[in-house]
């Protein structure tokens, strides 16, 4: 990766880190559920109405929406909810990393170098101290709900990489079929916009998302709190569904796409283990909480372990292989 991809992975790494604070002060205001869906619901709508749908099969697009979009803030938001710390969920949610590299590997046959799992596996050590140090005080079951989450994240990164390699491949087709003239003029100009991909993938989760809460949380229960977000003291409210839907999904996602399009995923996603030290931060400095001094020491060790899986091989990089689906 370039020096300057590496800074916007760090990058997306403290506007996800944020992120876990914008959820803690959302959920003082919605129900978990229905929150969940309304931030993916404030994009949707000028998706599909201003946004051109990108040129990616459709299921590998659904797929991105149901495992990023869905799965993951489906389940964090519920583990939020039954109590599971701000800082630790960052921490706990990142074991998406380590999840994408391993289905990068398995399904998408991606070449994983040997400093690459030293790498990982010193950060993924430096996740597991840090676990242990705040085991004591979260219940099993939010830490369960959450690890679901960085599952749900980790699918959609294969399905995301998937969408684009599959909009490759269908522009190679198209360019050597009779009409290669036309059919080129057609896709120049057309690669797959991150940030479109990004936008479209909010469409798939507002009806699964809203359907779960009208059930389980009731029919009006959320759009209650959306009056009242309108009034001074849902202010904070209105805050924590901006920066989820617009920073978090838009922007912080928007540039994770564009680098996943880039490069293997087991060279993006190793940057997702920075988010933890960045929530666990601002959950000190903002909410209180209090990390000791092994968490802190641990932090270091994910940082250094990021460093080392991220750094540039010494050898040319392999050639993009061919779309595979495991």
């Amino acid at each position: 990766m370039t020096v300057r991809d590496r800074l916007l992975a760090v990058v997306v790494a403290v506007l996800w880190g944020a992120n876990f604070i914008a959820i803690h002060v959302g959920l003082e205001y919605f129900p978990p559920v229905f929150l969940a869906g309304l931030r993916m619901l404030v994009l949707a709508v000028p998706a599909v109405l201003l946004v051109p749908r990108p040129r990616v099969p459709l299921r590998w697009l659904v797929g991105y929406g149901l495992g990023f979009g869905t799965l993951q803030f489906l389940f964090l938001f519920l583990a939020m909810y039954a109590g599971m710390p701000a800082g630790l969920a960052s921490l706990v949610l990142q074991a998406s990393g380590p999840f994408t590299l391993v289905l990068g590997a398995i399904l998408l046959r991606e070449e994983v170098t040997r400093r690459q799992w030293a790498g990982i596996g010193v950060a993924v050590a430096g996740l597991a101290t840090i676990a242990l140090a705040r085991a004591q005080s979260a219940a099993l079951l939010p830490v369960v709900l959450t690890l679901l989450g960085a599952l749900g994240w980790a699918a959609g990164n294969l399905c995301n990489r998937l969408a684009q390699r599959g909009a490759q491949a269908e522009r190679a087709s198209a360019q050597r079929g009779a009409q290669a003239e036309r059919a080129s003029a057609q896709w120049d100009g057309a690669t797959v916009n991150p940030l479109h991909l990004t936008m479209w993938m909010t469409v798939v989760p507002p009806v699964p998302l809203l359907a779960a809460s009208a059930v389980v949380e009731g029919p009006g229960a959320g759009w209650a709190a959306v009056g009242a977000m309108v009034t001074w003291d849902g202010l904070p409210g209105l805050g924590a569904l901006v920066y989820l839907s617009v920073v978090a999904t838009v922007l912080a996602a928007g540039i994770w796409t564009g680098l996943m399009r880039r490069y293997p995923a087991g060279l993006v996603a190793p940057h997702s283990l920075l988010v933890p030290v960045v929530g666990m931060t601002l959950a000190m400095v903002l909410l209180g909480e209090r990390p000791s001094v092994v968490e802190l020491l641990a932090g270091a060790v994910v940082v250094g372990g990021v460093l080392a899986a991220s750094a540039p091989s010494r050898r040319r990089a392999p050639a993009e292989p061919a779309a595979t689906v495991g």
